[in-house]
């Protein structure tokens, strides 16, 4: 159920206390069950987990965010294996792998931070917003905060945390901490909460092989009061009342949860990228899939939305279940022909993530008390209960309006054109102006940000607000959030933009070119 408007900011001081501190990751449980696995087995299920998520990313490809609200029904052809080499899904993981790897498994927020700000990839949504933020010197975690980023409930950690699922056999007290880490780079709340989910998912995999046994554990992880496990509830829920049609279980799920993303480039529209309803198709992927790995492709893929991003993270799991060796052949083969090829913008090859994988994963197991036996041949884990991690939920109301600029509730004065690539409001003149009559609780102003963009100082009900609205962003980063406000009263107000002077050093030109308006009210 949704619950009343909510912002916990105390968990982000609490955050800027703990989440950026090179603490130990784990407090080893008096209580541990130990269990034992075979360093052969072990590293079979390490290689299933990374080969999975490439065929699973590959095999959705061609349907990305092409069923938007509703399930992807046509026939559809997978691309081949080589595609997961250049796919986001995998290699902006092994950026945070990379700094794993490079200060060890103990590495702080800020070290996150610090390695993503210099990414020379192409990002969107939480992960572009994020990039923006740590450019601007907002560092991890308000550089996830939704105070700076509109897309913290988006799906960016989520498709990006198998790394640490994959490093914690039977630690999801660990993958949490780690999660609570990485995650807050780019994301915050539900965000984090998914990347936890699939982490508590890919731990349980390691010595469990029913499938709602690890659908349970990944939502042990989390609080039960947040949406995402609500979520997650409401999709085991439905699989039990129809255990053998995933298409009325989607119908349910789908019903209740499609038009909550907050995401100003999904709010009140078919697109949602946000964590928990794409999770929610992950967990229907593995529930109707039960370990069988074409039958979790197909109705993971199907469930639609993020149709290459879901089915990787649920073939992932899967994989681990089986391990490398009890994989379709034809699966092997695929992953075999690319194994020495290296994943764009990285140093690793599958063999070489795999390899770093084994030596973060002993890493993890040692600090929970684990060992490995004289002989070198199987290893001890000291295995954990899931803990839900702390309540962290923001929720500004649902979006009730889009108000492009072209409506008669905008004025402009000055010289405000249309700027001819985008056919948006343009202006780069200092002391223009726009306003915006609207009613609500929260508003998103969305443009077109670039290296070019300019600044503007932004009032409301006549005084002015401490955000700057700032349009540069790097090069390589895509997205419409240029400055948000989550917390007015309920009524109406009246927004005035003022088109400033001066731009980040790095810009090159003082352009502010707008699109439109997300308009969020609590009462709805």
């Amino acid at each position: 159920m949704l619950t009343a408007a909510r912002f916990v900011w105390a968990n982000a001081i609490l955050l800027l206390v703990t989440g950026c501190l090179a603490a130990p990751i784990v407090t080893i449980p008096k209580d541990s069950a130990k269990k034992d696995i075979s360093m052969d087995v072990l590293r079979d299920k390490i290689r299933g987990g990374w080969a999975g998520q490439m065929v699973g990313v590959s095999y959705g490809a061609n349907t990305e965010f092409r069923a938007l609200g509703t399930t992807y029904s046509l026939p559809f052809k997978s691309e081949p294996i080589e595609n997961a080499i250049m796919q986001d899904d995998l290699y902006v993981e092994m950026t945070f792998a990379k700094v794993m790897d490079d200060e060890g498994i103990n590495a702080p927020s800020s070290a996150y931070g610090a390695m993503f700000k210099d990414a020379k990839y192409n990002l969107w949504h939480a992960n572009a917003g994020a990039l923006r933020n740590l450019n601007r010197g907002i560092v991890p975690p308000m550089s996830g905060n939704p105070k700076f980023n509109a897309h913290s409930d988006d799906i960016d950690f989520q498709i990006e945390a198998d790394f640490i699922g994959l490093m914690c056999p039977g630690l999801p007290q660990t993958s949490n901490k780690l999660c609570d880490r990485v995650g807050h780079v780019m994301n915050y709340g539900d965000g984090v909460y998914g990347g936890m989910f699939v982490t508590g998912m890919y731990a349980a995999a390691y010595f469990e092989s029913d499938v709602e046994k690890i659908v349970r554990a990944g939502l042990a992880c989390l609080p039960e009061e947040s949406e995402y496990a609500q979520i997650i509830n409401d999709c085991l829920e439905a699989w039990k009342a129809n255990p053998t049609n995933w298409e009325a279980a989607w119908e349910t799920v789908n019903h209740k949860w499609d038009r909550m993303d907050l995401c100003p480039d999904g709010a009140l529209m078919p697109l949602n990228i946000d964590a928990k309803i794409n999770g929610a198709f992950i967990a229907l992927g593995l529930l109707y899939g039960q370990g069988d790995m074409d039958k979790t492709l197909e109705v993971t893929t199907r469930c639609g939305q993020d149709s290459d991003c879901n089915p990787s993270s649920a073939a992932g799991v899967v994989g681990t279940i089986m391990g490398y060796k009890a994989l379709p052949e034809h699966m092997r083969a695929a992953v075999e022909s690319i194994r020495d090829k290296k994943f764009s913008f990285t140093v690793y090859s599958f063999d070489d993530i795999c390899t770093s994988t084994e030596k973060r994963l002993m890493d993890a197991v040692k600090a929970a008390g684990g060992q490995l036996d004289e002989t070198g041949t199987t290893l001890t884990v000291c295995t954990q209960t899931p803990k839900p991690a702390r309540l962290e939920q923001w929720f500004p109301g649902k979006p009730v309006k889009l108000i492009p600029t072209s409506n008669a509730a905008w004025s402009f004065k000055g010289v405000w054109g249309v700027d001819q690539a985008t056919s948006c409001t343009k202006s780069v003149t200092a002391g223009d102006e726009a306003t915006l009559k609207f009613n609500g609780t929260g508003i998103v102003l969305c443009g077109f940000q670039s290296v070019s963009g300019g600044r503007a100082d932004v009032y409301i009900d006549g005084k002015k607000h401490p955000l700057t609205l700032d349009a540069w962003i790097p090069a390589n980063c895509y997205d419409v959030d240029m400055w948000r406000e989550w917390n007015l009263a309920p009524g109406k107000h009246e927004l005035r933009l003022v088109v400033r002077d001066d731009a980040d050093a790095r810009a090159t030109n003082k352009e502010i070119i707008l699109v439109r308006a997300v308009i969020y009210d609590k009462k709805h």
